[in-house]
């Protein structure tokens, strides 16, 4: 009888264990490939996004003259900026008087003449820059301002090298390099070489169609009422990354963010900041380890046994990092508080 019981015993079969031996094998590989599938359904799904905000019909009608192709578009909308809350209400005054760019030589020399402060007279500025050669670096540009009052026609006249009509404008030669023409009482363009004020004043077909991809990082500029650029250049686009992650030396280092090759940023000023800016890749593998390499160094800043500041930390927190594609979307929103909060503590020594 006891014999019979155990041969039945040995029969029976026995169950495979996947927590141990062949299964656990055979369960880390399930879990590997279900993560590797996971992977790469995420980077090659397009996620949804923020509707870009259109341009103005003066903005896009300038836009639209500028001559040859651009390396750096770059938008100021100062006048907007001074009426928002933040700058109102947090902004201290010793950097609302900042000179909004650095002067030296016949410009420098021209400004403090005619009293012009560009932080207080220029409402609206456009730049936009070109590359023509290994380091020469020509500039278009058109601002809005009580230029009229502060840039008369005799002063300029009586301050220029030489004076032509370029199409139906009066131009200056104020400098070696730099010409101005005036657009009407409160616009004018100015450059650094004729033959760019030429192209811009006697325009021959459209910015647009000439140069599809600055079009085309303008659309990726989310907000267009306060700061926006669009860098299709890589020289201009690798300049402004180590610019925008100058505080952490492993990001700026980092060969799989070094990789980009378009940037685009935009910024939105009043209750605080909202900002989206988004970094294009030349693949989408490369976008998807640059975006974790990111996300990684943020939360990894943001760890509460680090040294960053309490500040430092909650805008951590308001920052958000997305693969999309070729693309790496990092947007922003950070409230007025935090920075009112940041403002008393250095009051206060904490």
């Amino acid at each position: 009888m006891d014999m019979e019981s155990s041969t039945g015993q040995e029969a029976v079969p026995q169950k495979r264990s996947f927590r141990k031996g062949p299964g656990l094998l055979i369960s880390i590989s399930l879990i590997g490939f279900i993560g590797f599938l996971c992977i790469v359904l995420w980077v090659n799904w397009s996620k949804p996004k923020m509707q870009p905000e259109p341009l103005n019909g003066e903005l896009k009608a300038v836009i639209g003259n500028l001559p040859g192709k651009s390396d750096a578009l770059i938008y100021l909308g100062i006048k907007d900026i001074r009426e928002s809350r933040l700058w109102k209400e947090v902004i201290p005054d010793s950097l609302k008087k900042a000179p909004l760019f650095k002067t030296q030589g016949r410009l420098d020399s021209l400004m403090k003449a005619a009293s012009f402060n560009p932080a207080e007279d220029v409402d609206t500025l456009l730049l936009s820059f070109r590359r023509t050669g290994y380091k020469e670096q020509n500039f278009i540009g058109v601002a809005w301002g009580p230029f009229q009052k502060k840039l008369p026609d005799q002063f300029l006249r009586k301050n220029s090298r030489s004076v032509e009509k370029i199409g139906s404008s009066t131009c200056f030669e104020l400098g070696p390099d730099l010409w101005l023409a005036s657009l009407g009482p409160r616009k004018i363009v100015f450059s650094s070489s004729r033959k760019m004020l030429e192209g811009f004043l006697v325009p021959s077909g459209s910015f647009y169609s000439r140069d599809s991809l600055t079009t085309a990082m303008i659309d990726k500029a989310v907000y267009k009422s306060h700061l926006w650029f669009a860098l299709p250049s890589a020289v201009w686009t690798a300049g402004a990354l180590k610019s925008l992650t100058s505080a952490n030396s492993d990001v700026n280092s980092a060969g799989n963010v070094n990789s980009l090759e378009h940037l685009a940023l935009s910024l939105r000023l009043n209750n605080g900041i909202e900002g989206e800016s988004e970094w294009i890749y030349p693949t989408r593998k490369a976008a998807f380890f640059a975006s974790t390499f990111v996300w990684g160094a943020i939360q990894l800043s943001g760890l509460s046994g680090n040294r960053s500041s309490s500040e430092i930390k909650q805008l951590l927190g308001r920052i958000k990092v997305q693969q999309n594609l070729e693309s790496v979307i990092i947007k922003a929103d950070i409230p007025i508080e935090l920075f009112r909060q940041a403002a008393r503590n250095r009051m206060t020594g904490k």
